[in-house]
């Protein structure tokens, strides 16, 4: 079953853009990019090529003898039976941080040889660019991919659904059959996640038992991944890190803490093993603001900060937690539900906002989950996984910085209301986190 990607829409745009250059998709490992740069090559050129440097050393080794755009185009067609024309086939290149001449070839082609598209990605891309010192840096374009968002799950699952939302433009509570089935779907989604195999499962199978097969399957890939691709000096910190993810989240103060990965640890010892996993994107990483001013990376606290994984669905059976989280109310569940609820939240915020948020904190009394660049204005986002909205920490944020809007993402219906009659108060449905920057406007 294919689930259609939004990102195909900018890869539409990168193809029309008159200062097009080699393009470099980043994202973590079983997210699509390989299905997403066929189904691009596909429906949008002539024909496409496809080199997968992961199992192909012959192909390797001629990049290695050679950095002329017309003599590499002379031995790719050697090893296909598609003409590759300018303008009219894509060329892709996948898992491309397998061979570092190859990826500095992508200068020549800018260069040199504009004219043919050519489209890369890798499982490890983030790690091999820092690792690469022949890196084109200025001649290739970039775009970052994520897992399958609530909307694109919504579109597959209910179209008819997903439209009213998509269109709809007034911030006021939704039709009860829409508000329904929306909610009932992103339960299923949150129970997938978005990892495609996860979601093709979740629609495909009755039950869950193959989505959780398939996210088992995807967790053990991953520390294999860890074994094979990391340095052996960092491999078991790394290891340690990723297995500390569900304890780091339980807490009710969720800033990560050295020490729940392994007593007396410290910060030096493990920066290289969280750089691996971000790079990999694997994890993301939120930095605590002292202040919110602009630009937000300059009020960055670099020794506070949560780590969410990219997924919530991994997360979930990371931590083995069964589905039935969400849909009970037990109190042993509740610090770690709203982690879920977070991590969702931050997984339909990513590809939305394309950029990486912030969280605020204030002497210990107040804390606030994300905080957003809108433009030149700063907003505060508070998660709340039920259907209460009263918000302490969001009071004290509007009381100190009095911003022009504030949203509180919760189960609550799709209102706005002013506080102290200045501060707009978006109350947005989790499951419409994703629209999110079209009712910010």
């Amino acid at each position: 079953m294919d689930i259609e990607r939004d990102i195909i829409e900018r890869l539409k745009e990168w193809k029309k853009s008159a200062s097009r250059r080699p393009l470099l998709i980043q994202g973590a490992r079983q997210i699509g990019k390989t299905w997403v740069m066929k189904k691009f090559g596909e429906t949008c050129y002539s024909s496409f090529v496809y080199f997968n440097f992961d199992a192909n050393e012959p192909l390797k080794e001629e990049f290695k003898r050679t950095k002329q755009p017309e003599r590499i185009l002379e031995i790719l067609r050697l090893y296909t039976s598609t003409a590759i024309k300018p303008e009219e086939t894509l060329i892709i290149f996948d898992e491309i941080q397998e061979c570092p001449e190859a990826l500095n070839s992508l200068k020549y082609f800018c260069e040199d040889a504009p004219a043919y598209h050519i489209i890369a990605a890798g499982s490890l891309l983030g790690v091999a660019i820092h690792r690469h010192k022949g890196f084109p840096v200025g001649k290739v374009d970039f775009i970052k991919m994520y897992p399958i968002s609530f909307s694109e799950y919504l579109r597959a699952v209910n179209p008819e659904i997903w439209k009213f939302i998509d269109e709809t433009t007034e911030i006021k509570p939704l039709p009860a059959i829409v508000n329904s089935k929306m909610w009932d779907t992103y339960r299923q989604y949150q129970i997938s996640g978005g990892m495609p195999r996860a979601v093709v499962a979740s629609l495909e199978n009755p039950g869950q038992e193959k989505v959780i097969a398939e996210q088992r399957e995807i967790l053990t890939s991953y520390y294999f991944d860890f074994s094979k691709h990391a340095p052996e000096t960092i491999f078991p910190k790394i290891a340690a890190v990723w297995r500390s993810l569900p304890s780091q989240l339980s807490k009710e103060n969720r800033k990560f803490v050295y020490k729940v990965v392994k007593n007396g640890a410290r910060a030096r010892e493990y920066e290289d093993a969280l750089t691996w996993l971000k790079e990999a994107g694997l994890i993301y990483q939120i930095y605590c603001l002292s202040n919110p001013g602009l630009p937000l990376s300059a009020f960055d606290d670099i020794g506070s900060f949560k780590i969410y994984m990219l997924d919530v669905g991994l997360l979930r059976e990371l931590a083995n937690i069964p589905p039935t989280i969400f849909t009970t109310d037990s109190q042993n569940f509740i610090e770690f539900k709203g982690a879920l609820t977070e991590n969702t939240v931050l997984e339909n915020l990513l590809p939305a906002i394309d950029q990486m948020p912030r969280y605020w904190v204030s002497n210990g009394i107040a804390e606030v989950d994300y905080i957003i660049q809108n433009g030149l204005e700063i907003i505060p986002v508070e998660v709340k996984s039920s259907v209460n909205t009263s918000s302490k920490s969001l009071s004290v944020y509007i009381g100190k910085y009095k911003p022009s809007t504030a949203v509180i993402l919760s189960g609550k219906e799709f209102t706005v209301s002013k506080h102290n009659g200045e501060t707009r108060v978006i109350n947005l449905p989790l499951p419409m986190t994703g629209w999110l920057p079209k009712f910010l406007k």
